[in-house]
């Protein structure tokens, strides 16, 4: 039991370690392209945490099988690097245990991919397309930046100078509306105004950038005369407000409603989500053979064939995936021979082990 309680403490510890280095890489590559995209006044800084927390699942489904594969090479490697096992060895230790010990950690990391692949990712997936799609979709005030030109759909672009004490109210606004190639008018606006607010009316859901104070100017590219209008207060319509964006996407769908889609791109959805708690245990039959290390090497000497080894699972996993997709490989054989193929190959390195041995 302390052996157990020994190897396992190790592996999950150094799993974690290597979750987190990837975690912050991958977090971070992310951040900065949202971080970006609010910036441009896509949608407001505030949400960066709420669109930050919805992919979680989604990179943790893909980092945890790989960190627990590098977590067992390098824990494992250590200990051949210690000579630790060449002591379990001494005190009856055999491959087929220590298979045994590993598949407890295994298991757990299975149960927290499963989790994520099957519910929290497409979930957390859907909760952020559709933040991201209501944001950019209505012209909010704390979307607004001063001294910034900003798009804000239908052909529009906004500049305002500063927002009142309260934040409520725009300084100096400036409003471009470029003509519609599909109408007849020709004329693109320019309005200028003192202050501007946004108002919702309640009954219609429709949102109103109401501008007091200014002047609205109709012109048409190669003429030269245009229209002015002055005016006291003035209304522009945006658009209507919404509170949820329907998505029907297969990334964004349920596990049981594929489950129950015989459409090919939804079975071959399915089947990725379903393969990855699998891809957990496939991948600790293929470590801890590879862990095994002569001291003079290094723990390092066979982590680069076992990230190639990794990368070519994971690539004909997307490649199986793909093709059924496309129809050219049938649901029904589905990405099932590729995790075949691999735990063939564990398997055959476990069996090579237990006949050098563990000297």
């Amino acid at each position: 039991m302390i052996l157990f309680r020994y190897l396992t403490r190790e592996v999950l510890l150094t799993m974690s370690a290597v979750a987190g280095i990837l975690m912050l890489v991958i977090m971070g590559s992310r951040f900065i392209r949202y971080f970006a995209s609010a910036a441009e006044g896509d949608f407001p800084v505030t949400i960066l945490g709420s669109l930050m927390f919805y992919h979680l699942p989604g990179f943790m489904e893909l980092i945890l099988p790989l960190a627990f594969f590098l977590g067992i090479l390098l824990a494992y490697g250590q200990l051949y690097m210690n000579s630790e096992i060449t002591v379990m060895v001494a005190c009856g230790m055999s491959p087929t245990r220590l298979l045994r010990v590993t598949l407890l950690p295994a298991s757990i990391v299975a149960v927290m991919v499963g989790l994520c692949s099957l519910w929290l990712t497409p979930a957390g997936a859907l909760l952020n397309e559709a933040t991201i799609e209501e944001q950019q979709s209505r012209l909010d005030v704390s979307v607004l930046a001063p001294g910034r030109f900003q798009s804000f759909g239908s052909g529009r672009t906004a500049y305002i100078s500063d927002f009142s004490s309260d934040g409520t109210e725009m300084q100096e606004v400036l409003v471009h509306e470029q003509a519609d190639p599909d109408s007849d008018n020709t004329h693109s606006y320019v309005t200028r105004a003192r202050t501007g607010h946004q108002e919702t009316r309640v009954e219609t859901g429709s949102r109103f950038l109401i501008l007091e104070e200014g002047e609205r100017y109709g012109v048409t590219p190669g003429r030269r005369e245009a229209e002015r209008l002055t005016f006291e207060r003035y209304t522009l319509r945006l658009g209507l407000s919404r509170n949820r964006q329907e998505l029907d996407s297969l990334e964004f769908a349920t596990t049981a409603e594929l489950w129950n889609d015989p459409d090919p791109r939804a079975q071959a959805q399915f089947q990725w989500r379903a393969g990855l708690p699998l891809m957990v245990f496939i991948l600790a039959l293929l470590a801890q053979p590879l862990s095994r290390v002569n001291p003079r090497q290094g723990r390092f000497a066979k982590l680069l064939p076992a990230v190639f080894l990794y990368v070519a699972y994971l690539s004909l996993l997307l490649a199986a995936v793909d093709a059924i997709g496309g129809g050219s490989l049938p649901s029904a054989v589905g990405v099932w021979p590729v995790h075949g193929l691999f735990l063939v190959l564990g398997g055959l390195l476990i069996w090579r082990s237990q006949r050098k041995g563990m000297r």
